[in-house]
């Protein structure tokens, strides 16, 4: 029978996670996709329009009436839903831990059927919202390691580098990378949708999480705002805190970066004249259409320099931090031990603010 043994709490429900329990958010998609917990599967116990039903039938007939239509709903689909759970676990002596919105029927029921059929099945306490809870106060009142910070101007292959230094198991948070955006004018362009505000703060906690208690990452400097999301207030600011480290490469390289990254040869003409028209109050009508006429042409190499000559550098050279390391770099080279070796300066020099 179920009680209160089977419910666990959300730093219960992480820590198992962290050793490889599995996590089936029985939501439905549409909640499941504005957010959830990193690495938790979607197995919906309703669909959206049958939420909605239950949902209109509690307000106008009440609970009971509500309760006996959900189990019409999901008696049927109880065998599969099991049948599916059971497929994505990859140890099978590892719990499982449901979850809902806020630890309601949905996951009870679920983990009910599941304890029923013999799996170690456990719901989590307070559901989607308490997680969320442990997100915004960790934000609030959390530590996280020292965050090593690269700017530099638009080009210089920052993203590029953090890209080869995880890939030889350095701790680097991608900013750009978990908000789908390249945090300028220009940064969706190529991308698909990014993230809600809620689940990019999720997948940034997440990546929090790898950085070993007392270590430090690397990451890249950014305005507060990457497209539509906002960084965390408090982990914007110690951001600001830190030393840069000023990245610089030729004008030349800096060009080829932009063109490999934004894959301008495979995207199409219309997907760059509204950022490029945006340019307008800053830059003139005369020099947009300058642009836009290189566009039409094709001229990618030449719309490239020009807009960085003209736009990004002067807007990004001004910011250039008094108090900061310069470290010549080749983006297309991954050896960075003048870049590592600055930041353990840095980390050996300087205490953490």
């Amino acid at each position: 029978m179920f009680n209160d043994s089977f419910i666990v709490d959300i730093e219960t429900a992480l820590k198992r996670r962290a050793d490889g329990a599995l996590l089936v958010d029985v939501r439905t998609a549409l909640e499941f996709n504005e957010a959830s917990i990193p690495g938790a599967v979607n197995v919906p116990i309703l669909n959206d329009a049958e939420r909605v039903e239950i949902g209109t039938l509690y307000k106008e007939q009440g609970s009971d009436i509500a309760r006996i239509r959900g189990v019409e709903l999901v008696a049927p689909k109880i065998p599969q839903l099991i049948q599916t759970i059971n497929s994505l676990r990859t140890n099978q002596r590892r719990p499982i831990i449901i979850f809902c919105w806020r630890g309601g029927l949905r996951s009870r029921a679920m983990t009910a059927f599941l304890q029923l059929a013999g799996f170690p099945a456990f719901q989590l306490r307070g559901g989607h919202k308490a997680f969320r809870r442990h997100v915004v106060d960790f934000f609030d009142h959390g530590d996280w390691g020292r965050m090593m910070v690269l700017r530099g101007l638009t080009g210089v292959g920052k993203t590029r580098v953090l890209q080869q230094l995880s890939q030889q198991n350095h701790p680097v948070i991608d900013l750009e990378g978990l908000a789908n955006h390249r945090g300028s004018a220009f940064g969706g362009v190529g991308l698909g949708q990014q993230p809600g505000q809620k689940q990019f703060e999720s997948l940034l906690w997440d990546a929090l999480q790898s950085v070993p208690k007392g270590s430090w990452a690397l990451t890249e400097g950014e305005s507060r705002h990457i497209g539509k999301i906002i960084l965390p207030a408090r982990f914007f600011q110690s951001l600001q805190t830190e030393r840069t480290l000023w990245l610089e490469t030729d004008f030349g390289k800096r060009i080829q970066i932009i063109l490999e990254d934004y894959t301008v040869s495979e995207l199409a003409e219309e997907t760059f004249i509204q950022p490029i028209q945006s340019l307008q109050r800053r830059l003139g009508i005369t020099e947009v259409e300058n642009m836009l006429e290189l566009l039409r042409q094709k001229n990618w190499h030449e719309l490239v320099s020009e807009l960085m000559l003209k736009y990004y550098d002067p807007l990004y050279c001004h910011t250039k931090p008094d108090n900061r390391i310069t470290v010549e770099i080749d983006p297309f080279n991954d050896d960075h031990t003048e870049l590592l070796a600055a930041a353990k300066t840095i980390l050996a020099t300087e205490p953490a603010a």
